[in-house]
């Protein structure tokens, strides 16, 4: 799991931040809310965990934000506060889950898998796996399957078929797919990685969309 972990507390989110790589997650921490907005707005996540209590800003503040631009990114709702007006707020603010502190590092990964497991319908109790139709890939092991046959994609190909899987039905424009599989490239290089994706994959996967990028449909 990619995790955008914003928690205040240094202490707290050293500790979570080590517990939670050490379980083999990817995970960025950010402290402030202005830094969650820009990280959670520039780079691609599976869930945020989110603490309610923030220098700069109230965390279900945030969370609405989020919500009302359309965000749908599974975010879990950490904080000291269990009284039952707060965990209804934070439920009606958008929040996916709510998990009161303190709280051991597995329940915490526990949550996060049953989150994940309820909106994008993967099974994350082992490696992250990314499936649409007959179409599999396998996050941890790079492998790539169609109809249980293993496709074998360059490393801009994978990068490409990676982002587009995560958040399918998700129109990304041309600069979101450079930015996130092919920087520091120029010119027309975008569109050679996604032909050669295509005649890899076979089928109807990739979509254009005209004027705007690409799109795999569920």
């Amino acid at each position: 799991m990619r995790i955008c972990l914003v928690e205040d507390d240094l202490k707290l989110g050293g500790v979570l931040q080590s517990a939670l790589r050490n379980a083999g997650q990817d995970v960025t921490w950010v402290r402030r809310a202005a830094d969650a907005r820009r990280w959670i707005q520039d780079d691609i996540f599976d869930v945020v965990v989110l603490d309610i209590g923030l220098p700069d800003a109230s965390g279900m503040d945030l969370l609405r934000e989020l919500r009302a631009q359309g965000l749908a990114l599974p975010v879990l709702v950490v904080t000291a506060r269990d009284g039952l007006h707060e965990r209804i707020q934070g439920l009606d603010s958008g929040a996916d889950d709510y998990l009161v502190k303190p709280f051991a590092t597995d329940e915490l990964l526990a949550r996060l898998r049953a989150v994940l497991r309820r909106v994008t319908g993967n099974g994350v109790s082992g490696d992250p796996v990314w499936t649409v139709r007959d179409l599999v890939l396998n996050e941890r092991s790079r492998l790539v399957t169609r109809a249980g046959a293993p496709v074998h994609l360059s490393k801009t190909e994978f990068a490409l078929l990676h982002t587009l899987l995560r958040q399918a039905d998700r129109v990304w424009t041309r600069r979101e797919l450079e930015a996130q599989a092919l920087p520091n490239t120029e010119g027309q290089a975008l569109d050679v990685h996604i032909y050669n994706l295509r005649r890899k994959l076979g089928g109807d996967y990739v979509h254009t969309v005209r004027g705007v990028g690409y799109v795999v449909r569920k």
